[in-house]
């Protein structure tokens, strides 16, 4: 597979500084809302837990137990009851910047009255030569004597970003299985080099569709091509820290934008998302990229945002304690700091408020009864708070 020709002029353009991280929420708040106040919120915030550094949770629909990845390199559960717990068995992450353990989701389709024989699904960033780093996903299996300490057995690696580069940044890692339970897609960022986007040859910057065990899905763009361009599922992708099915089953991401130019995408098989030949926004240190519009062979964001949000990660909601959102995205925003809600229109999204919170929210999942559970993002190896969002009464 040959490599998408990239201009002398533009790599000329593009600054190797100033990467003050956008997943960092360094730019400012975004400026189309129809913005809710916190006294228009229709919900009531709830603190139910704290965490050091927390990134992501999953929470298991038969038990209502939660699993939260800590960054630095530490697991914790928490039951339905709020009784907290351990899980122990974590890999050694290359904690930094933006890099440690990152994502948790399980296995579809698990049943049973605990977690014991729980397959679960994490990723992080691991250490390479040479102070080089890349994103890792593994697969084990949750052994619980106890509800509140489990064990992960059997960890094994099943997917690596290729290749590994210098810095500590846009890992991406986010994790979502189809809702067939069939294949796992993994959000591969740029990791801040943005020419491997575009390169066919390597999966940064990338999003790549697995089997459950890790080896590329029969049936993707380039399945005839040798590893990794036949994991590749889409490519032109910055730092995706969304990755989510709508309830028509298709699959978004949300992604970071330079200095401005965050985006929602529709992501479909084989299609360039333009990273780094457009963005809605510009380079840090004010260089401009070309944008979207002009370049239509290349796929549009659903919408963007500019100045940025930064997103930390979303959901589809789907429960029944908030009725007038179903169907609507809801994303946790670092630099609101709060909740976005977006609704879908065909294949373009439109925002419809904005929720501001207390601090910066990393993630955002649902319970099994409609609950929104939202995680601080505990900057810098600081406590974040778990928050829970049940409506107004």
């Amino acid at each position: 597979m040959t490599k998408p020709t990239i201009s002398r002029s533009f790599l000329a353009a593009v600054s190797p500084v100033a990467f003050v991280l956008a997943s960092c929420g360094a730019a400012a708040t975004g400026d189309k809302a129809s913005a809710a106040s916190s006294g228009d919120a229709p919900f009531k915030v709830e603190q139910a837990a704290s965490f050091d550094e927390p990134w992501a949770m999953a929470i298991d629909k038969a038990t209502g137990t939660m699993i939260v990845t800590e960054k630095k390199g530490t697991i914790k559960l928490r039951l339905a009851d709020g009784t907290p717990g351990t899980v122990s068995g974590a890999p050694k992450v290359a904690y930094g910047g933006q890099g440690g353990l990152g994502d948790v989701i399980f296995a579809p389709d698990q049943k049973g009255a605990t977690l014991d024989g729980r397959v679960i699904y994490l990723s992080w960033a691991e250490p390479g030569e040479r102070d080089t780093r890349g994103a890792a996903v593994g697969k084990g299996t949750l052994s619980c004597p106890q509800p509140t300490a489990c064990a992960i057995q059997g960890l094994s690696v099943i997917w690596r970003q290729v290749p590994k580069v210098t810095g500590q940044g846009h890992y991406s890692h986010r994790l979502a299985f189809s809702p067939d339970g069939r294949y796992l897609f993994v959000a591969s960022g740029d990791r801040q080099k943005f020419t491997p986007a575009q390169d066919l040859g390597g999966n940064l910057g990338k999003v790549v569709r697995l089997l459950p065990d890790g080896t590329p899905a029969p049936g993707n763009p380039y399945a005839d091509k040798p590893a990794p361009t036949n994991q590749i599922w889409s490519y032109g992708h910055r730092n995706i820290l969304g990755l989510a099915f709508d309830d028509r089953g298709r699959l978004w991401d949300l992604e970071h934008g330079p200095a401005g130019g965050d985006e929602l995408n529709l992501v479909a098989p084989g299609k360039n998302y333009g990273w780094p030949l457009v963005s809605d926004g510009d380079h840090y240190d004010g260089k401009p990229i070309p944008r979207h519009a002009t370049r239509p062979d290349l796929a549009a964001p659903a919408i963007s945002w500019n100045p940025v949000i930064a997103p930390g990660d979303f959901i589809f909601y789907s429960g029944a304690l908030f009725p007038q959102w179903k169907g609507q995205a809801l994303i946790a925003s670092l630099t609101l700091p709060g909740v976005v809600r977006v609704r879908i229109d065909g294949e373009k999204a439109i925002e419809e408020a904005r929720y501001p919170l207390d601090n910066r929210i990393r993630e955002i999942e649902q319970g099994g009864d409609g609950t929104i559970w939202l995680l601080e993002d505990g900057k810098d190896g600081g406590a974040g708070r778990l928050l829970k969002l049940t409506p107004k009464t």
